[in-house]
């Protein structure tokens, strides 16, 4: 099982800084907030991104990708009635897929809430419409780069728009681009899904692009109530061989204890369940 990191974690950490403890505890990706690395990904030059790019290889450690793809920007939004304000997210999400594949990533969570949710007057059918504008016109444009989108579901404390993997499972197929998957969200599917955590992940086997590993505290793995023990052996038995990516919003306890705590336990379950 192959173990990344979100990065934002280490607020205010050198770049070869991250690389180096990540890789020491045993993680061996980088999940990337592009507003870590410049206001706009437009910001971050070619030269700047491969530089990124080695500096991770030189530990041992891959950029996955890309999440919080329209955290703190503006005149951007995924469901508006504004075909200006689509297509220029359409466009972003372009740059941000082709700086993916610069820095040797192959996937972007779409998350993003407060980019995604529905403006007043704006029906569910036509937020979905909007929706897949926006990405049948941005997908082809990285394809041919290995890079997809995995879409994420959020809670209703977060968002009003997509909530399950039903639901997004709905617009990946209204889309119908080849490189668009579906994203599990461990702290999500926990807040909105009637079914368990294993059972989804069975029912989705082979359609999950990405997964992320958090707890409804906000922490990591291990450090709340949530068991992993069923959930990754359900990864195992559905065969998922993407990354397994710690995501967490609480950093009070610190990058430190959070990132080394995280890897341990579930490696702990693992290592049990490998017996």
């Amino acid at each position: 099982m192959k173990f990344a990191i979100c990065q934002e974690l280490f607020e205010n950490w050198e770049w070869e800084r991250q690389c180096a403890f990540a890789a020491s505890l045993g993680y061996t990706g980088l999940e990337v907030a592009p507003f870590t690395l410049g206001d706009r990904i437009s910001d971050v030059s070619v030269e700047r991104r491969t530089e990124l790019r080695r500096q991770a290889e030189a530990h041992g450690m891959q950029i996955i990708g890309l999440h919080w793809l329209l955290a703190k920007t503006e005149g951007l939004h995924l469901t508006t009635s504004d075909a200006a304000v689509r297509k220029a997210t359409s466009n972003y999400l372009i740059e941000l897929g082709q700086a993916c594949a610069d820095l040797g990533g192959t996937l972007m969570v779409l998350g993003s809430p407060f980019q995604r949710n529905l403006e007043d007057g704006v029906s569910m059918e036509q937020a979905l419409d909007n929706a897949a504008e926006v990405l049948k016109r941005a997908l082809p444009a990285f394809a041919d780069r290995g890079v997809e989108i995995c879409m994420e579901p959020l809670t209703k404390k977060e968002t009003n728009f997509i909530n399950t993997c039903a639901e997004a499972t709905h617009l990946i197929e209204l889309v119908g681009e080849p490189n668009l998957t579906l994203h599990q969200d461990v702290k999500a599917m926990l807040g909105a899904e009637e079914k368990s955590i294993p059972e989804l992940i069975r029912e989705y086997r082979g359609r999950v692009g990405h997964f992320h590993v958090n707890d409804t505290n906000l922490l990591g793995p291990g450090m709340g109530e949530t068991e992993y023990r069923p959930i990754l052996q359900a990864l195992l038995d559905a065969d998922y061989d993407g990354w397994v990516s710690v995501e967490v919003f609480d950093y009070s306890p610190g990058a430190e204890q959070i990132a080394k705590q995280s890897i341990d336990y579930m490696r702990g379950i693992l290592a049990d369940l490998a017996k």
